[in-house]
């Protein structure tokens, strides 16, 4: 039998302009599929959104971003969130599923910066924007003579800060800025080799309840099963570290020529100890290649400055 259609679906999201444009994208998406259905939005703005004076790992990180979102599920308000996948909680609440992953964007970092060309070229003492640990570290390991600043808000708040020069320089995703048609404002790509992408970076997710099969069963056409089986992997190595936002680590993971390349790192904030291995295997072993990475990287003693953070 054909699964009935709900005469409505509402998408809960965050209001600033790039979750908006994410939420946007799966409504067009369900309106494309499903025409007989009313296919809503429900603006929000969260907890993360409000506590801008402060770096996310100091205020309990990423999932401040989805907790009102989730309410308004378990309420009825909504039947779905439209997440970015780096932002969701590697150990999602009871009651909560991933309906579907969308396809991934590019989901390299990207160097900014209104003078200089590219991070070889900033001169001693430059400053370089980044909330995010897990760019701070890398950033710190490669090129210790710049100065790390903080840096909050959307993206056009955190563009408008570079552009009044109260930075040199900052680090953002690629993929926010090609959804809001600010590509242009790109002046190098980062290459995972200099800037190894968040877990989930570039992805979107679809959260509902987990009692919600009908819903489930709809948002199938969004699923990209390559990316799923990228994002599982980061995600199954970060779980098994502990990852969250107070934690500098990174994991990405690409299939080529029918192989999932999975590479990952731990490190102290500092980059004084960066802590790095990469695992090959088939693209449906993701998450247990995700473990195996991650049980490395503890051998190597990623333990040790997983307890000195926490």
């Amino acid at each position: 039998m054909p699964l009935p259609i709900p005469s409505r679906i509402v998408i809960a999201t965050r209001e600033s302009a790039l979750a908006l444009w994410q939420a946007e994208f799966v409504q067009q998406r369900l309106i494309n599929l499903y025409p007989q259905s009313k296919i809503s939005i429900l603006g929000m703005t969260t907890r993360g959104d409000q506590i801008l004076d402060m770096s996310l790992s100091k205020i309990g990180g990423k999932g401040l971003f989805i907790k009102e979102l989730e309410h308004a599920i378990a309420e009825g308000r909504a039947d779905i969130a439209v997440h970015s996948v780096k932002d969701i909680p590697m150990n999602m609440p009871s009651g909560f599923t991933l309906a579907a992953i969308a396809k991934r964007e590019d989901p390299r970092d990207a160097f900014i910066s209104n003078q200089y060309s590219n991070l070889n070229m900033l001169p001693a003492g430059s400053i370089i924007g980044t909330s995010s640990l897990r760019r701070e570290s890398q950033l710190r390991a490669r090129f210790p003579h710049l100065q790390i600043h903080p840096l909050r808000g959307n993206v056009q708040t955190r563009l408008r800060k570079l552009d009044e020069e109260q930075y040199t320089a900052i680090i953002l995703a690629v993929a926010g800025l090609k959804r809001l048609g600010l590509a242009n404002r790109i002046t190098a790509i980062l290459n995972p080799e200099l800037s190894l992408p968040a877990v989930g970076q570039g992805a979107l997710g679809v959260e509902c309840l987990s009692e919600r099969t009908d819903l489930i069963e709809l948002m199938q056409p969004l699923h990209h099963i390559k990316t799923a089986q990228c994002v599982k992997s980061e995600r199954a190595m970060s779980r098994e570290l502990g990852g969250s936002c107070q934690v500098p680590l990174g994991g990405f993971a690409e299939i080529n020529n029918g192989k999932l390349l999975l590479r990952g790192f731990v490190a102290n904030p500092d980059g004084s100890r960066m802590l790095s291995n990469q695992l090959s295997g088939k693209p449906e072993a993701g998450e247990s290649m995700g473990i195996s990475l991650a049980k490395d990287l503890k051998a190597q003693g990623a333990d040790e400055i997983l307890s000195a953070l926490n």
